[in-house]
């Protein structure tokens, strides 16, 4: 008989299930699952609301965006960082996007794990009838603005997002809009060692060459034969001049889509491998009847911290309003 889990997400992005999501769908094998929004033993919260606060009972938080783990907040954690905390196991987002792009977007990932025949890719390659283009809708990264830029005024850029769109709108599906082009413009919001995010996958799905800046140690995740790393450049300059070079050298950038896209070769890499992931999860649901959550401690250290706030902030008004008078 399976072990019963009480077991809830909070504060993920927009249209996140539940009931159908990876860390979900990857314990119910091993689990009898009870999604329980008003006390489960764990919960497995994101960094987009402040909602999982509300739970005195284990936390983990993984985290899809650039931020450090706080551990007064969270009892384990999956980020990007390379973090030797035993608390925490990186986990990048491209690792998620793996696993249920099939199912959430009808996108297979099979050309991930198989090795074609450089004919077969040729073909994808000469049917691409143009150069380059960008899916943007948050404007606040500047690298990626200026590179944007930069670019287009070589050679034209289609951009096909909510910002520097020139496509006559935003497109529906920017897996269909990027599977017409060579090059894409994988630029991350921001740069860090170890966040690495979809951007880069989703060209490799459709036999196109990733343009990526963001993880300086990219190639621990990618094989840097399958994708121009802007990190690996001395300048913008010579990063520039190599895309042009594959574009006018069309064996150049075959030998490129013919690489396999992960340094161990067509299998996924260990920080995203599912048994490694699943063991992290079984190792903390084994210590919950006797662990002591470090959120229960975190929610009277916030009160305290709120009290003190109140006091100096009505400290502060008596002392101001003896000038006032």
């Amino acid at each position: 008989m399976k072990q019963t889990l009480r077991l809830w997400f909070t504060d993920f992005w927009d249209r996140f299930i539940p009931a159908d999501n990876l860390f979900y769908n990857l314990l119910s094998p091993h689990f009898s699952i009870v999604l329980d929004e008003k006390q489960p033993d764990l919960l497995i919260y994101s960094c987009f609301g402040k909602e999982y606060l509300q739970f005195n009972c284990t936390r983990l938080f993984y985290c899809a965006e650039n931020m450090r783990p706080d551990f007064n907040a969270c009892d384990y954690a999956l980020t990007f960082d390379f973090n030797n905390d035993k608390r925490h196991l990186r986990y990048p987002l491209y690792g998620y996007y793996i696993d249920m792009f099939p199912k959430l977007l009808n996108v297979p990932v099979d050309n991930l794990f198989v090795q074609r025949s450089r004919e077969e890719l040729k073909k994808q390659w000469m049917q691409k009838k143009k150069f380059c283009c960008i899916v943007v809708s948050n404007g606040a990264s500047k690298k990626r603005i200026e590179f944007f830029k930069k670019l287009n005024a070589i050679k034209p850029v289609d951009s096909g997002g909510m910002v520097l769109n020139n496509v006559g709108g935003p497109v529906k599906s920017k897996i269909d809009f990027i599977k017409d082009y060579r090059f894409v413009i994988s630029f991350e919001n921001s740069s860090h060692d170890g966040y690495i995010t979809e951007k880069i996958l989703e060209p490799l799905l459709t036999d196109s060459i990733p343009l990526y800046w963001g993880n300086p140690k990219a190639s621990l995740d990618f094989n840097e034969k399958r994708f121009l790393n802007y990190h690996a450049f001395k300048t913008e300059d010579d990063f520039i001049n190599a895309i042009l070079y594959l574009e006018n050298n069309p064996d150049k950038a075959i030998d490129m889509i013919t690489a396999a896209p992960f340094p161990g070769g067509f299998v996924k890499p260990a920080d995203i491998n599912d048994e490694r992931l699943l063991k992290f999860l079984q190792m903390i649901i084994a210590k919950l009847p006797a662990h002591k959550p470090v959120a229960q401690t975190y929610r009277k250290h916030l009160h305290s911290i709120n009290q003190r706030m109140q006091a100096f902030r009505y400290s502060l008004r008596a002392r101001l309003s003896k000038f006032s008078k």
